[in-house]
C-alpha cells in the first residue's frame, strides 16, 4: 500500500482539542478525512457534534472545504462493556486510588490508534493526527508522548509501512490550544469551537458559558474553563 504525504486521518470525537487539530490538519494537508469511535461513552452528545463542526468548518475556507473527504464512525462497543468507569457507566467522577481519575478508559486510545492505523492504511493516509496532550490534562497514561512515539513505531512495524502520529496539542496547555486555533482559523473558528463543539463528561448541553456548553464543574468544563480565561485575557477578548 502506497502512502500519500498529501492525505491525513484525524481522530475526530467532536470536542474542542479534536477539533483545533482537524482544523489544523485542512491548513497542512491537501486531503484530510476524519475517524470517530462510538464506544458506549456517557458524553455520547460529542458524536452528535461532529457532523455540524466537520460542516461549518469546511465553510469557513474554501481551500479547507475542498480539502475535507470523508468521515468515518467506528463502533466499538466492545470497549464500553469492558470498561468499567466513569465514562461509560453512569458514577460519581472520582480520583482512584492509584492517582488517575475513574474517567480513566483503559487501552482507549491503545484502540483508537491501531483501529484508526488500520483505516489510514486502506486509504492511502500516511499521517495520523490526534489531540493528545501530556500539557493541560487529567494524567491519563495513554496520551503521553512517550506512549505516542512508541505506538508509532508497534504500527509502522506491524504493518511495514511509515505512519506519522502527529500530536499538535502535545505541549499546549489549554489556553494555548485556543491561541492555535485563533492563529490557524482567525475569531470564526475560535467561535466555531467554542459554540460547536463539545468537551463536558456529563454530556451537559442546555448551557452556554463564556467557554462553550457544559456541566461547569466535571475535569473537562474545568480544564476548558480555565484555558479560556487564560486565553481571553492573554488575547484580550472581552467576555460573551
Amino acid at each position: 500500500m502506497m502512502l500519500s504525504s498529501d492525505t491525513a486521518l484525524v481522530l475526530f470525537s467532536g470536542g474542542q482539542d479534536s477539533a483545533t487539530c482537524l482544523a489544523w490538519a485542512l491548513a497542512r494537508h491537501a486531503h484530510v478525512e476524519t475517524i470517530g469511535f462510538d464506544y458506549g461513552q456517557r458524553n455520547r452528545i460529542e458524536l452528535d457534534v461532529r457532523d455540524t463542526v466537520r460542516t461549518r468548518m469546511g465553510a469557513l475556507d474554501a481551500d479547507w472545504s475542498e480539502r475535507l473527504g470523508a468521515d468515518h464512525v467506528l463502533d466499538l462497543g466492545i470497549l464500553g462493556q469492558i470498561s468499567d468507569t466513569a465514562m461509560t457507566r453512569d458514577v460519581t467522577i472520582a480520583m482512584q486510588a492509584n492517582g488517575l481519575p475513574n474517567t480513566f478508559v483503559p487501552g482507549r486510545n491503545l484502540l483508537f490508534l491501531t483501529f484508526a492505523a488500520a483505516l489510514a492504511y486502506r486509504r492511502g493516509a500516511r499521517h495520523i493526527v490526534t489531540g493528545v496532550c501530556e500539557t493541560d490534562y487529567s494524567g491519563y497514561p495513554d496520551c503521553r508522548d512517550d506512549t505516542i512515539k512508541a505506538m508509532q513505531v508497534a504500527l509502522n512495524l506491524g504493518m511495514d509501512t511509515r505512519f506519522v502520529l502527529q500530536t499538535p496539542l502535545m505541549w499546549r496547555d489549554k489556553a494555548q490550544t485556543w491561541t492555535l486555533a485563533q492563529e490557524t482559523g482567525g475569531a470564526a473558528l475560535v467561535e466555531l469551537i467554542r459554540r460547536e463543539t463539545h468537551t463536558c463528561y456529563e454530556g451537559e448541553r442546555t448551557h452556554l458559558h463564556d467557554w462553550g456548553y457544559g456541566c461547569g464543574t466535571c475535569p473537562a468544563c474545568a480544564l476548558r474553563a480555565e484555558g479560556w480565561k487564560r486565553f481571553r485575557a492573554q488575547s484580550g477578548i472581552a467576555a460573551s
